[in-house]
């Protein structure tokens, strides 16, 4: 495993769209491989990205490997109840296998010391992510949604994706 360092940055408004288009680059990798292609165009939708960037609490972080950009993160926090959560987080495809999502992850936390529960979503086909949250970060499987169980924020998702896990992480 790489020694590289990893650091967290707020992104700024003028590093959002190239944000945003690592960010699609990154999720889109899985459903190619998993289903030969995207049916609707970029995953997450631009709207979709629009709304967790612009959601109360949302901080938006770049990833950065020895002063490289390797990736990104979006958290929501709520500073009252101190139940926050992962929204989005991607590594680059061309560094995966380093550890630095494990590293990002790691300062995540760090950086958010009052956490007492992590929440995050992954695609149940996505077996790297599950392996990542599950094995190497600690997270629990606590709720699968799907066709006969819909997420009530967002019930079309888990139909786009075949199903979406839940994870917590209490601290």
């Amino acid at each position: 495993m790489s020694q590289a360092n990893v650091t967290l940055e707020v992104a700024r408004p003028a590093d959002l769209p190239a944000f945003k288009q690592a960010l699609q680059e990154a999720f889109s990798a899985p459903v190619i491989e998993q289903f030969g292609g995207l049916a609707d165009g970029a995953i997450p939708s631009d709207a979709d990205l629009d709304r967790s960037i612009g959601a109360p609490g949302a901080v938006v972080l770049h990833i950065a490997s020895d002063g490289r950009n390797v990736g990104g993160a979006v958290v929501t926090i709520d500073g009252h109840r101190h139940h926050n959560s992962l929204d989005l987080l991607f590594i680059v495809p061309g560094v995966h296998g380093r550890g630095l999502g494990f590293k990002a992850w790691s300062a995540i936390e760090l950086r958010f010391p009052d956490t007492v529960c992590w929440q995050t979503h992954t695609p149940y086909f996505d077996r790297r992510n599950i392996h990542f949250y599950v094995n190497k970060c600690g997270f629990r499987i606590v709720e699968f949604f799907n066709r006969h169980h819909p997420e009530p924020a967002k019930p079309g998702l888990a139909d786009l994706l075949g199903g979406m896990f839940r994870f917590e992480k209490y601290r």
